[in-house]
C-alpha cells in the first residue's frame, strides 16, 4: 500500500512538472516573424490589426482568405521587403482584430482597408489578396481607382453565386484517396502537432501565429476551437456580390491554381472502377472548366490583366507555390513606374 501511495505521489508530481512546463512554454511563445504590430480603429469602436514587416519602396498590403489572419504571411512577407514596404490587415471577425457584430458586406471590409490605408497614410499602394480577399480588392478598387496602384489575386477571384451543390454531389463519387482524413485529437494535442498533420496530409503548413491567432489555446498547450463564430463567415459570404471587374483601371495580376493532370491523378490514385474514373475525369473537367471561366471573367474586366497558372497548387498558393509567387510578384512590382517615397 505505501508503495502503491508512493507511486500515486510521483505520478501526480510528474504529471504537474509536465503542466508546468507546457505552461511556462506557452507564456514564452512568441511569434518569430520580423513585424511589428498595431491596432487600426476603421469604425466606431472596430479595430484591425496591421502587421508591419517593413522593408523599402512601394507599400505592399496583404489581405488573407476567410478564417485565417494576417499571421499567414508571417513566412511569405518578409521575402517581399527587400523590394517593397509590406503589410498585413486581419480582417474583423478574425484573430485579434475586433469581433464585431456587424460590417461583413464586401463593401464595408473594402472600406475597413481604405481606413487603414489613410491612417497609415501609404501612397498608391499595391494590394494582393488570397481568396476572400479578392473580392475586398475587387471593392476597394472599384469605388477608390486613384488609391490603389495595382492589384494581386491569390486564387481568390471565386464567384459566390455559383451552385456548387451539383459538384459537391459529383465528388461524393470519387475513390477514398481524393478525400482528406480529418485532424484527430492527437494530431490537436499541440499547434505544432496541428502543423504536422497539415504538412503531412495537405502538402503544407500554416504558421504557427495564425493558427494561434484563430484558435484558441488550451490551458495544457493543446489547440482550442475556433475563436470566430459560424455568423461570420456566414455574414461575409452573404455579404459577396459575384465579382465584376469592369471598374478597375489598375494593373492586374492573379495567381490560379489547377488540379494536377488528370493522367497524374490517375496515375496516383488509380480507380477500381469505370465509375470511379469517370468521376476523375468528371470532376477534373469541372475543375479546369471553373477556373477557365473565372480567368475569362476577369480578362472581360481587364483585357490586359497578367495571368499566372499554377498547375497542381494549392488554394493557399502564396505557400505552396512560393517561389512562382514571389517571383511574379517582384516582376509586377518591377513594372509599375514612379513608385512613391518610402513609408
Amino acid at each position: 500500500m505505501l508503495v502503491h501511495r508512493l507511486n500515486v505521489a510521483t505520478a501526480a508530481a510528474g504529471l504537474f512538472l509536465a503542466a508546468t512546463c507546457v505552461c511556462s512554454q506557452e507564456r514564452t511563445w512568441t511569434d518569430p516573424s520580423p513585424h511589428r504590430v498595431q491596432f487600426v480603429r476603421v469604425e466606431g469602436d472596430v479595430e484591425l490589426e496591421v502587421l508591419d514587416w517593413g522593408g523599402s519602396g512601394r507599400p505592399l498590403v496583404l489581405l488573407a482568405g476567410s478564417g485565417n489572419s494576417a499571421h499567414i504571411f508571417d513566412d511569405f512577407a518578409p521575402k517581399l521587403t527587400a523590394l517593397c514596404h509590406v503589410y498585413g490587415i486581419t480582417r474583423r471577425g478574425y484573430g485579434a482584430s475586433t469581433h464585431a457584430d456587424s460590417g461583413y458586406g464586401a463593401e464595408r471590409l473594402g472600406d475597413d482597408v481604405l481606413a487603414v490605408l489613410d491612417s497609415l497614410h501609404l501612397t498608391a499602394p499595391v494590394l494582393a489578396g488570397h481568396s476572400l480577399g479578392g473580392h475586398e480588392l475587387t471593392a476597394l478598387a472599384s469605388a477608390h481607382p486613384n488609391r490603389i496602384a495595382g492589384l494581386v489575386y491569390m486564387d481568390s477571384t471565386a464567384d459566390p453565386a455559383f451552385d456548387w451543390k451539383p459538384y459537391g454531389e459529383l465528388r461524393k463519387k470519387l475513390p477514398p484517396a481524393y478525400t482528406y482524413p480529418q485532424a484527430t485529437p492527437e494530431d490537436r494535442k499541440s499547434f505544432q502537432r496541428y502543423r504536422d498533420w497539415q504538412e503531412r496530409v495537405i502538402g503544407i503548413a500554416f504558421p504557427e501565429a495564425d493558427l494561434r491567432n484563430v484558435f484558441a489555446v488550451n490551458p495544457d498547450g493543446a489547440m482550442g476551437p475556433y475563436k470566430s463564430t459560424g455568423s461570420v463567415p456566414k455574414a461575409i459570404f452573404e455579404g459577396m456580390r459575384s465579382p465584376d471587374y469592369s471598374r478597375i483601371r489598375v494593373p492586374v495580376l492573379a495567381f490560379f491554381s489547377l488540379p494536377k493532370a488528370l493522367e497524374v491523378q490517375l496515375r496516383l490514385h488509380p480507380p477500381d472502377n469505370a465509375e470511379e474514373r469517370s468521376a476523375i475525369e468528371q470532376v477534373y473537367a469541372a475543375d479546369v472548366d471553373y477556373v477557365k471561366r473565372s480567368i475569362a471573367r476577369l480578362r472581360a474586366g481587364v483585357p490586359d490583366a497578367r495571368v499566372v497558372e499554377l498547375v497542381g497548387a494549392n488554394h493557399y498558393i502564396f505557400l505552396s507555390n512560393e517561389p512562382e509567387v514571389l517571383g511574379g510578384i517582384r516582376a509586377f512590382l518591377l513594372r509599375l513606374t514612379d513608385p512613391p517615397d518610402a513609408h
